[in-house]
């Protein structure tokens, strides 16, 4: 059974960082694209950044491409998603899943709210 467990979130002022994580089991994690994706408060998905097997290519929108960094440790089964630079639009629960894009998320999510 595929798990993803995300954490990491909090509230942060405009301008703050947070660094999020997945954690992933019951597949093979080394061998599988990743991505996170978000949702705001009222809205749908919204696919925010990709990362291949290897950490070798990573893709964002261009809402978040310079304020968010995708990485990936296949040692630990982790993924995780630095963002910098926070906008209040940034609030959302944040999710990671497999595959490109938006895609159904499986775990409970962490919430990140910017708010001053």
């Amino acid at each position: 059974e595929v798990q993803l467990v995300e954490s990491g979130g909090g509230v942060v002022q405009p301008g703050g960082s947070l660094r999020l994580s997945c954690s992933a089991s019951g597949f093979m994690f080394s061998t599988a694209a990743m991505s996170w994706v978000r949702m705001p408060p009222g809205e749908g998905l919204e696919w925010v950044a990709f990362i291949d097997s290897h950490g070798g290519t990573t893709d964002y929108p261009d809402s978040v491409r310079g304020r968010f960094t995708i990485s990936r440790d296949n040692a630990k089964n982790t993924m995780y998603l630095q963002l910098n630079s926070l906008k209040t639009e940034d609030t959302a629960m944040y999710y990671c899943v497999e595959g490109y894009g938006v895609q159904s998320p499986v775990g409970p999510g962490t919430q990140v709210t910017v708010s001053s």
